[in-house]
């Protein structure tokens, strides 16, 4: 096996993404590492190194830094990404690599990226292997183990202070005991920490992983999951958070590895390179092809087309439909949505990403407006199933009771689409709790609104 895998890149337009891949064949996992990542500098301390090593023993692992981190495009505080676009590379990579099908293997707010991408993508996905990862990372009476937003100020602060080696020493001296007295690790762990993200961006990031909340989305994944826990981790609301992570995955499973290090990397190889092996031999055994999906649903109606058309005439009228239709068709092109069906003066549409969606309904609205025509537009992000290749189930119910109680030239949304664009730069205004016909419990819904100036 080659001592140390080189550097390669691929480009998502303009943003070069960093990997590496060791070994080759199948089955194929995907290491995503979360918080602090250089996949070149993994391989200059030997305890990461034979952690890899041993995660590539038989399959083919490929190493990412996400945009942001490490080796990929670095970012800076103003230009923080949304999940849906970190998730889009991940298709990139795996389509430069030529690979169907991979596990995923995330830590930390790189779990949240993982669970999003099974979600929308169950045929690109076998399984998720999460250490330290959560639904949420803010307190909340369902989660309070969390922390809570005065923590994550206090976390602001020390971050702003500056990061030497004798700090370096501090961390690894008190808080990762099986390398507590290596000299050489401490002064790696140093320079990794520099070289993973600048600080500025790691704030902006926090800011907009604790604003995400995936816990509306997590039922909706149906690949084999495991997640790992250390009872013994210092931050016991990793422990709490995976447990109650796994509990909202349908069979999804906790297993706990020995020791109290806090990174994966540390500690027993063994014990966790023999939980990842025995997951992943366990799902070529029992490979199930999946019929459901995540997606992001949108509505658009003509707001009082009996009237428009009574109003211009009957051939007058059929002018303006297709002139609707065709700007409607390009807006969707260009923002990579998938026309479901077209009923008369209205379209429904899927999504892979809810921003996306969300910026396509604010262009068709303002498209409309200069046609003469208002829309109204309803987006929800949820469990599709996938009926004669067509879009079905409750999540498109709701999408289309969403589009129903929209004003007109409004675009409405629901919680769990505003929960998942936090760090997108979108603005939403609170249009109170509804009640959406045929479809059980009530409905808080938002509308998008134009971001403020800089």
């Amino acid at each position: 096996m080659t001592e140390r895998p080189e550097t390669r890149f691929t480009w998502n337009g303009d943003v070069s993404l960093g990997y590496q891949v060791l070994g080759d064949g199948a089955p194929v996992l995907l290491y995503l590492q979360g918080w602090v990542s250089n996949i070149e500098l993994n391989w200059d301390h030997p305890v990461m190194a034979r952690f890899l090593r041993g995660l590539a023993r038989e399959r083919r692992l490929v190493m990412h830094d996400v945009r942001g981190m490490g080796v990929s495009e670095r970012a800076s505080p103003s230009q923080v990404w949304p999940l849906e676009t970190v998730m889009e590379d991940l298709v990139v990579l795996l389509d430069e690599l030529g690979i169907e099908r991979t596990s995923i293997l995330a830590t930390n707010e790189d779990a949240f990226v993982a669970c999003m991408f099974a979600a929308t993508y169950p045929e690109r996905t076998d399984g998720l292997i999460l250490y330290e990862a959560s639904t949420n990372y803010l307190w909340s009476p369902e989660t309070p183990w969390e922390w809570t937003e005065e923590r994550f100020l206090q976390q602001e602060a020390e971050f702003r202070r500056h990061w030497t080696r004798q700090v370096a020493a501090s961390d690894v001296g008190d808080q990762q005991p099986s390398v507590a007295d290596d000299g050489a690790y401490a002064e790696w762990w140093y320079r990794y920490n520099l070289l993973s993200q600048g600080e500025g961006h790691a704030i902006a990031s926090t800011r907009k992983y604790t604003q995400t909340d995936l816990r509306a989305i997590v039922p909706s994944i149906h690949v084999p999951v495991l997640v790992l826990v250390r009872p013994a981790h210092p931050e016991q609301s990793w422990i709490e958070g995976g447990r109650h992570l796994a509990g909202l995955i349908a069979g999804a499973s906790v297993r706990e590895l020995p020791g109290r290090d806090p990174y994966i990397w540390l500690g027993d190889h063994r014990a966790t390179h023999r939980a990842v092996d025995e997951f992943l031999e366990e799902i070529v055994k029992e490979q199930v092809e999946l019929d459901r999906v995540l997606a992001t649903v949108l509505f658009t109606d003509i707001v009082g087309s009996t009237e428009k058309a009574a109003g211009v005439g009957d051939h007058a009228w059929r002018g303006l439909v297709e002139r609707h239709h065709t700007a409607v068709r390009a807006l969707l092109d260009r923002y990579r949505g998938a026309e479901v069906d077209t009923a008369g003066d209205g379209f429904f549409a899927t999504f892979e990403g809810p921003a996306r969606a969300i910026r396509c309904a604010r262009a068709i609205v303002a498209e409309m407006s200069r046609l003469g025509i208002e829309v109204r537009a309803g987006i929800h992000t949820g469990e599709v199933e996938m009926i004669d290749r067509k879009a079905g189930g409750l999540t498109v119910q709701i999408g289309a009771r969403v589009a129903a109680a929209a004003a007109p030239s409004e675009v409405l949304v629901s919680q769990t689409v505003k929960d998942l664009v936090a760090g997108s730069g979108l603005q939403f205004e609170d249009r109170g709790v509804h009640e959406l016909k045929g479809v059980p419990d009530v409905w808080r819904l938002y509308r998008a609104v134009e971001a403020p100036p800089a």
